[in-house]
C-alpha cells in the first residue's frame, strides 16, 4: 500500500478501501502481478492524466526505422553513383536501413557480375557507415543488398575529422 507520502505497509483490501474513502480519494491497483499487489491511494483522474502523459512521452522518443531504397543499373555512371552514395550515407546517419537494388533491363541480366560489381563498390563506400544486413541476391530481374546503420563505426570517423580540423 502506497500513498502520496510513502509506503503504508501491507493492508487487507477492506482496510485499504476504508482508508481511501476516509481521505476522499480512490484506491488504484498499480502492479497487479506483484505478490502482494501494489495499490496506491490517489485521485483516479490524476492517475489517468499521468498515464497519458507518460504514453505521449514514450511515443515522442520512439524512432521508427524505415527501409530506404536506392536503384542502380549495371552501367550506372560515376557521378550518378556518387550522388546515390551520398544519399545512402544520409539515410544511414538518420538511422534508416538502405536497400540497394541493381535493376537489369533486357539482356543485361546475362551479365550479373556487373550488378555484383556495383553493389561491391557501394559496400566499399559505405563500410564506415553501415554493415551488410543482407548479402547481394538475385530476385527476378533485380539484385538487392541491404545495409543497416553501424552505430560503432559511424562515430569513430566523425571524432577523428573534428580533431583534425581543430589542430
Amino acid at each position: 500500500m502506497i500513498d502520496d507520502k510513502g509506503q503504508l505497509g501491507v493492508l487487507t483490501p477492506q482496510e485499504a478501501i476504508k482508508l481511501a474513502q476516509a481521505r476522499g480519494l480512490d484506491l488504484i491497483e498499480i502492479v497487479p502481478n506483484a505478490a502482494p499487489p501494489v495499490c496506491k491511494i490517489m485521485d483516479f483522474g490524476k492517475f489517468k492524466y499521468e498515464q497519458t502523459k507518460k504514453d505521449k512521452l514514450q511515443r515522442k522518443h520512439q524512432h521508427v526505422t524505415q527501409l530506404k531504397e536506392l536503384r542502380f543499373h549495371p552501367n550506372t555512371d560515376v557521378h550518378d553513383f556518387e550522388f546515390k552514395v551520398r544519399h545512402a550515407k544520409n539515410f544511414l546517419e538518420e538511422g534508416h536501413k538502405v536497400k540497394a537494388t541493381v535493376v537489369f533491363k533486357g539482356r543485361e541480366i546475362t551479365y550479373k557480375e556487373h550488378g555484383e560489381d556495383v553493389l561491391k563498390r557501394l559496400a566499399e563506400q559505405l563500410v564506415e557507415f553501415a554493415k551488410v544486413d543482407q548479402v547481394a541476391k538475385l530476385e527476378g530481374r533485380s539484385m538487392a543488398m541491404i545495409f543497416a546503420p553501424d552505430k560503432s563505426g559511424k562515430k569513430k570517423p566523425e571524432t577523428k575529422s573534428t580533431t583534425d580540423e581543430a589542430s
